[in-house]
């Protein structure tokens, strides 16, 4: 195949193809009703049937995740689901909003192990970009609270990325060594995978991985953005093997380099939407790397206490620079790196009273940052006392929980339990906010949560269940809350705040799920408490032209809303699925520096949005599918939100109607093509809270051969 062919040739002769070719294998598994995927283990921390877990859960294939939806990152691979806005700061960084809440009040696993770290920022941040989605073989969405299981900042949600393995689990089979490739080209974008799988002795298999990905300026409906293109690679490694007497064993690996990708809107370059503004800076750059290296042991456990024991231990590496050249030609450099050890112990058994679930789980952080000033003319100016958050410091997180599953009467299924945390920082140098001088600290905190959910089935074998549950979520305050030195929105910056203390939420929420055969379909509705909410609430100081925010536990509220999602099958051909989301929030906070409280709408919520694709399927070896995804005008702002005039147009986001089109092919057992073209109106359109719009008219290919 050669590079010199157009998208759109690319596009048209996949499609040509497509509707010419019958029979063959399947091109993709992407039917939801009837290759549902049944199994998911993040709900429950055990293997259950996703359709009998009082849970509201997603999960995406990696044939979903690539194949279908041609994702180019991992927030990306999110935003048709129900709930979910994936927010861009920059088109190198992604961040998910799920049931109104992103950044450190959502968590991220891969394979169960937290990315999520105590230098997490409040909003938006770019750190789910390093998860690379060619690596990943399923992804599992828990929507809503996960504290009890999970800990800290499982609050609206918990995505799980377990990795691709050399093996395949269900028939102990060693998987094809495969090549994919993905070009777009409303940024000139190349995405070049290679997947090689071989045995490992009699009863193992290993894995490795290679992604190469190069993103050009990145061309949305109203013309080029400059300084939005950014390189990346990215290595996985992964071994599987059974031991004797039941034993197993996995070994993995994770290496991810990203380089120059830009923050364009707080630069020169940026570009006006409906009247935003344009930043002054002349570059503002960030670099990333992240390594995770991990073992996890199953073993029977042969005993009273349980049936199967599970041991992990990992050791996660970020780091992070950015670059910054001011207006006035003086740059400053800053960053941090974290190393994160973590260990966790999980028992489970079925016995008296159902299926028990317990463990605990430490982790550690041990964190560097630094920061350097320069004059126009290049000499240095400073050194600060710390980088974006304070230097020198560690963070530890224990947790120890319980959980049971019990059915009661063959219909009656209830999940309920308890777990207790305990948090510490130690901070070794952060720069006081008023004095300028370096201070230390050390503070700790501790608190017990709990939930308790059921699912009924209505009628015995009709597929149709009703659920309810009351959970309680917590967030610990993090490094970033007490010490945060760098700045936040439109001509912020946030400066440290010692004293905070935890964020507690309940949530509560009941819906009906059906499954019955050429219909599947699910409504929820859910209902977040917020208590003590940690806020940047404004000072009324000026620091180097910005005006300062400070945080306090100033937000109580709430936010609720509505879910539907539904797939139907017509005929043998013909599948027709759609979602719609409705939220609304407000919080109460310190709009200015005078101390008074108001209440408002929360920040970026996620306005009224609708999901629908029509796929024509007449056989297994191709498929055309076209889908349209519309969001109404988000006019509902809070002051922190009109203040964001760089992302947040004024008077709020426009709505937008997108249509894209889809077709694959597998042209042999060896070959598979997807073509699409997003946007088919060249529509200019930006998601709320963004600071970069969405891709125009934009033709992707991706294939993929295995041998």
């Amino acid at each position: 195949m050669s590079l010199r062919f157009s998208g759109l040739r690319w596009c048209l002769m996949t499609l040509l193809v497509g509707w010419k070719l019958t029979g063959g294998a399947s091109a993709v598994e992407t039917n939801p009703v009837r290759r549902l995927p049944e199994i998911v283990v993040t709900p429950t921390r055990t293997e259950s049937p996703r359709t009998e877990v009082p849970f509201v859960t997603d999960c995406l294939t990696e044939g979903e995740l690539v194949l279908r939806r041609a994702a180019r990152t991992t927030p990306e691979a999110l935003r048709e689901l129900p709930s979910v806005m994936v927010q861009k700061t920059a088109h190198g960084q992604g961040s998910p909003f799920l049931r109104g809440f992103t950044g450190f009040r959502t968590l991220l696993l891969i394979d169960g192990i937290r990315l999520n770290n105590s230098v997490f920022r409040e909003g938006p941040n770019q750190y789910w970009n390093t998860v690379d989605p060619f690596s990943v073989s399923r992804m599992e969405v828990v929507r809503g609270p996960a504290s009890v299981l999970f800990g800290s900042d499982a609050i609206g949600g918990t995505v799980n990325a377990i990795p691709r393995a050399g093996w395949d689990p269900l028939t102990g089979s060693v998987l094809p060594t495969r090549i994919q490739y993905r070009f777009g080209s409303a940024e000139h974008s190349h995405i070049w995978r290679v997947d090689a799988n071989g045995p490992l002795g009699s009863s193992g298999a290993v894995h490795a991985g290679l992604t190469l990905k190069r993103f050009g300026d990145l061309r949305s409906g109203a013309g080029r953005q400059p300084k939005t293109g950014y390189e990346e690679a990215d290595v996985d490694l992964r071994a599987d093997y059974r031991l004797p007497w039941g034993l197993k064993i996995a070994v993995g690996h994770q290496t991810v380099l990203q380089d120059d990708a830009w923050r364009a809107h707080k630069t020169v370059f940026g570009r006006s939407y409906h009247g935003t503004t344009v930043g002054s800076e002349k570059k503002r750059i960030l670099d990333q790397r992240r390594n995770l290296t991990y073992a996890r042991l199953w073993a029977p456990g042969n005993s009273v206490m349980a049936d199967q024991i599970e041991v992990v231990v990992s050791h996660h590496r970020q780091e992070e620079t950015q670059y910054r050249v001011k207006a006035d030609e003086t740059r400053d450099w800053q960053g941090f790196s974290v190393d994160t050890f973590g260990v966790g112990v999980q028992l489970s058994r079925d016995g008296f009273l159902g299926e028990w679930v317990y463990g605990g789980e430490y982790y550690r952080d041990y964190v560097s940052t630094y920061s350097r000033k320069y004059a126009a003319d290049g000499s240095l100016k400073s050194r600060g006392i710390q980088g974006p958050v304070g230097d020198d410091s560690t963070y530890d997180a224990l947790g120890v929980y319980i959980q049971n599953l019990a059915a009661v009467a063959g219909r009656l299924r209830v999940i309920s339990g308890v777990r207790y945390n305990r948090y510490e920082a130690d901070v070794g140098r952060f720069q006081d906010p008023v004095s300028g001088a370096p201070e230390s600290l050390r503070e700790d905190w501790s608190a017990v949560v709990g939930s308790a959910r059921l699912l009924y089935q209505l009628l015995p074998g009709s597929g149709v269940n009703v659920f309810a549950g009351l959970s309680q979520g917590f967030r610990a305050p993090n490094l970033s809350d007490l010490t945060r030195l760098d700045t936040a929105r439109t001509d912020e910056i946030e400066t440290p705040s010692p004293g905070v203390e935890p964020e507690h939420y309940w949530v509560w929420e009941a819906g009906l799920r059906s499954e019955t055969g050429t219909l599947s379909l699910e409504l929820a509705y859910f209902h977040t408490i917020i208590e003590d909410m940690i806020l940047r609430v404004p000072t009324g100081r000026i620091i180097e032209e910005n005006r300062e925010v400070t945080k306090k536990n100033a937000g109580d509220g709430f936010v609720h809303g509505v879910e539907l999602a539904a797939a139907l099958r017509i005929g043998a051909d013909w599948l027709l699925r759609g979602n719609l989301t409705w939220m609304e929030g407000e919080v109460d906070t310190y709009p200015t520096s005078d101390p008074v409280k108001k209440r408002e709408p929360m920040s970026r919520i996620m306005p009224l949005t609708v999901n629908f694709t029509a796929r024509y399927e007449p056989t297994d070896r191709w498929w055309v599918e076209a889908a349209v995804s519309a969001a109404d005008k988000q006019d509902r702002l809070s002051t922190r939100d009109r203040a964001d005039t760089q992302r947040i147009p004024p008077g709020g986001t426009p709505g937008y109607g997108v249509v894209t089109l889809r077709s694959g092919v597998r042209l042999s057992p060896h070959l598979a093509l997807t073509a699409v073209i997003e946007n088919v109106t060249d529509r200019n359109y930006r998601i709320h809270g963004s600071g970069v719009n969405e891709p125009g008219r934009n033709f992707v290919l991706v294939a993929e051969y295995k041998f």
